[in-house]
């Protein structure tokens, strides 16, 4: 007996206000439990979670839901006046409970209250949980972290409990404890959950694991680590079958082109034996008139063999993935081994990067990563008493954790070209093509590209720049970049000759890049050594 479904899509098709497709005739179904939703960036994950969380409307088809729908978005909109309630999704709760409590008695408050007349004690034993409480209510979302704000607003969905969840990449910016912490409020979530991720230790909480590839919806009973065992089990064998048909169409044309040579000999020596009168000429008719029926009988059937055998390729080879990737060649910008390039200072201590030298810089939620990587780029001002920085040269380029750097209205080619004005059209094209920014994807406003082609467009940008940048300084690069291309950008990281800084939890990533110094900020302002 199959398990209830909660969400059903029923061909379900989505296009852009450019008529740009995004999804085209999707079916399938997401049963109860827990489901990792993975596939290669721009397959359309966040657009699919956008569509049955209601956000966005199927151009055509349709979404059934059992029950209603909780959304975690890929990027946290948090306006300056947004409070930690709002980010809860809150907000509007409280302050009509606050209205009534001072007597305003108008039915629209008691219709926003609904049946949370508990709200706020729920609210302040949730953000317990994570290291607040009640009295942060009214706090703006400015003061927290990236990874604070993530888990404030993860703890809001815990609150209202809707039937349906969709987390959107929601271990983006947070710190290892902070992840352990999450998966462990995965493992008791109340309710269908629906999670897209790139975090391998997220997905193996997971009950089941489906995957957007190539415009279908396929879902596997499992974690990804046995998804991942089948897929390659599947692939092996799709291969071999493609092989095979392959080896058998190849006979196949081979016995074609023997028949024709046999038909071909054949005709001849009728026609020689027709010539040397040594049959009647009615007879040697009737036999070249049979000789031909025969002839194109027998190549009917060949050609329908052939056919036959090339269709059956073409059916196998569709089963062979064809992975796209990355092509990322980072530009030599020829650094030398003194040169100095940038300091940091926190808690009595400056650390000096020369060099092509490789710093990663970790710590807790909280603890000022970000803000430190803004003030040495200039982005935000240096605050006494706090962490601080100095860039000692001026190429220097830098990818923020929330890639705010992009004209969300203007194409990937516009803000290319905004940041690279000395490039040429064509070279802007060939860089965003390398990085699968390409066709219509390459024209469509920046703001309903997925959140790792953001990353991609934000790093062509840097690619392009000349002379070429000295210092790379990435803040959490691997948030929303699909599996495949956080191995591609380790693998082009590695081969960087110039300086590197970079903030990430991914321990994984940081172990692959050649880190030679780690810093680790803690959450009193101090910088100090941490283990490789």
């Amino acid at each position: 007996m199959s398990a209830p479904s909660a969400i059903t899509l029923h061909d379900v098709s989505f296009e852009w206000p450019d008529g740009t497709p995004a999804l085209h005739r999707l079916s399938g179904t997401f049963g109860t439990g827990r489901t990792g939703l993975v596939g290669p960036n721009g397959a359309g994950k966040s657009t699919l979670l956008k569509l049955v969380a209601g956000i966005l409307t199927p151009t055509t088809g349709r979404i059934d839901t059992a029950g209603d729908v909780g959304h975690l978005p890929q990027t946290l909109t948090l306006g300056h006046d947004t409070t930690v309630a709002d980010l809860l999704g809150i907000g509007g709760i409280l302050a009509a409970l606050h209205a009534i409590e001072n007597g305003d008695v108008d039915q629209r408050h008691f219709d926003a209250v609904g049946d949370d007349w508990d709200i706020e004690s729920r609210a302040d034993e949730a953000l317990h949980e994570i290291g607040f409480s009640a009295a942060d209510l009214g706090r703006r979302v400015g003061e927290v972290s990236g990874g604070e704000a993530m888990l404030i607003a993860i703890t809001g969905l815990r609150i209202r409990r809707p039937a349906i969840t969709l987390l959107d990449e929601p271990t983006n910016n947070l710190d290892r404890p902070t992840r352990a912490r999450l998966a462990s409020f995965i493992d008791r979530w109340p309710g269908t959950l629906v999670v897209v991720s790139h975090d391998l230790e997220l997905l193996e909480h997971m009950e089941a694991t489906a995957e957007l590839h190539a415009g279908r919806l396929e879902v596997f009973g499992g974690p990804y680590s046995l998804f991942t065992e089948h897929l390659q089990q599947e692939q092996a064998a799709a291969t071999q079958a493609a092989r095979s048909a392959q080896q058998a169409l190849t006979a196949e044309k081979k016995t074609r082109v023997e028949a024709e040579t046999k038909l071909a000999r054949r005709e001849r020596t009728g026609k020689k034996a027709q010539a040397s009168g040594g049959i009647p000429k009615i007879l040697a008719g009737k036999r070249a008139n049979n000789a031909q029926v025969s002839a194109g009988v027998m190549r009917s059937t060949l050609d329908d063999r052939v056919q036959s055998a090339q269709a059956a390729v073409d059916a196998a080879d569709a089963r062979v993935r064809e992975e796209e990737h990355i092509h990322l060649d980072l530009p030599d910008p020829d650094v030398a081994r003194g040169r100095r390039l940038a300091e940091l200072t926190a808690g009595g201590r400056t650390v000096v990067i020369q060099g092509p030298e490789r710093v990663a810089l970790v710590g807790p939620n909280g603890s000022g990563k970000s803000t430190l990587l803004d003030q040495l780029v200039g982005r935000a001002p240096a605050k006494p008493g706090t962490p601080s920085g100095t860039l000692l040269t001026e190429r220097v380029g830098y990818l923020p954790q929330r890639l705010d750097t992009l004209d969300d209205a203007r194409s990937a080619v516009q803000n290319v070209r905004d940041a690279a004005p000395d490039s040429a059209p064509g070279d802007i094209r060939n860089q965003l093509a390398r990085l699968l920014i390409r066709g219509t994807a390459a024209d469509r406003p920046v703001g309903t590209l997925s959140g790792g082609e953001r990353f991609r467009v934000s790093l062509a940008t840097l690619l392009l720049a000349d002379p070429p940048v000295q210092l790379l300084v990435l803040d959490e690069p691997t948030n929303n970049l699909d599996i495949a291309s956080v191995e591609q950008l380790a693998e082009a990281l590695d081969s960087y000759r110039g300086a590197l800084l970079i903030v990430s939890h991914d321990h994984a990533f940081l172990a692959r890049l050649g880190i030679q110094t780690q810093l680790e900020l803690g959450t009193a302002g101090r910088l100090d050594p941490g283990s490789l």
